[in-house]
């Protein structure tokens, strides 16, 4: 660990996580207008966020920072990629990490991976389906839309919330903790898909307030000691390429997860390519 990675990692071990994510949720849903305009002006100068393409572009029209962070993005904004086997990016943000999952571990960083099963909530059944799979990690900065999207059309099986820490997943970050993304509180979404099952992962991050999906709304906080599941039967809701999924309340983490031979990356999706919600990141091959 070099002398960056060490003052910006070590004191997150020693930081009350959860209790600092609270006080952000309070200060990012406070209505105060002095307050807010603020926050969402000094966010918007200094990570030259693009509220020409918002929905609402007045910064002052959003009632809490929170209505800004999630703010709707007008009508054309993003374009969908529109063929059959083509699979939509799910988030604006940038790659991560993106490749085969290999014997049931996922490439983190700088020679640090992780089990599908931890990051599935530790079921062997669950994890099984992705074992030698593809995966897409890909990060979402402050000035990124923080709605996510369906790659393709899906009807959701499960939903597990699992318990966790909530380190930063900065560049340097993800390239210091072993088994971040594993570690983190993160709730997976498990939809059967014409390319098999897709697993979508919402990684949260210090200052994440909450995570939520359309169907639950917001499922975490609270946070829990043990992992929560959801099981969706004959009522399972069934989600169409491009539709909204869920949202960070604060930014973080998507995880896209498919079975063996069922999905391929485009070539130039590489770590550190900036990509955007809708355009193609690959094919399914089913």
């Amino acid at each position: 660990m070099n002398l960056k990675e060490l003052l910006t990692v070590l004191p997150q071990y020693g930081l009350p996580h959860h209790a600092l994510s609270n006080l952000m949720a309070k200060l990012t849903h406070c209505r105060n207008s002095t307050w807010k305009n603020l926050f969402i002006k000094t966010i918007v100068r200094l990570y030259g966020v693009n509220m020409a393409e918002a929905k609402y572009p007045d910064p002052d029209s959003y009632a809490s920072f929170n209505e800004f962070f999630t703010r709707e993005l007008q009508d054309g904004a993003r374009t969908f990629a529109s063929g059959r086997d083509e699979l939509a990016c799910p988030a604006d943000g940038e790659v991560s990490q993106a490749g085969k999952i290999e014997a049931g571990r996922i490439f983190q960083a700088k020679g640090r991976d992780y089990s599908v099963l931890e990051l599935l909530g530790g079921d062997a059944e669950r994890a099984a389906a992705f074992s030698d799979g593809r995966f897409a990690t890909i990060y979402l900065s402050p000035k990124d839309y923080h709605r996510l999207h369906m790659p393709l059309a899906g009807t959701l099986k499960e939903m597990i919330h699992v318990p966790g820490r909530l380190f930063s997943v900065n560049n340097t970050t993800v390239g210091a903790v072993p088994n971040l993304f594993a570690r983190n509180e993160r709730v997976a979404c498990i939809f059967d898909t014409e390319a098999g099952p897709m697993a979508l992962i919402l990684v949260g991050a210090i200052f994440v307030s909450s995570v939520e999906t359309v169907w639950h709304g917001v499922v975490t906080p609270p946070t829990v000691s043990q992992a929560r599941v959801w099981q969706y039967g004959a009522d399972a809701p069934t989600l169409a390429k491009g539709a909204e999924m869920g949202r960070f309340n604060m930014g973080s983490t998507i995880i896209v997860l498919f079975g063996p031979e069922q999905v391929a990356w485009h070539a130039d999706l590489t770590a550190g390519r900036p990509v955007r919600l809708g355009e193609s990141i690959g094919r399914h091959l089913v």
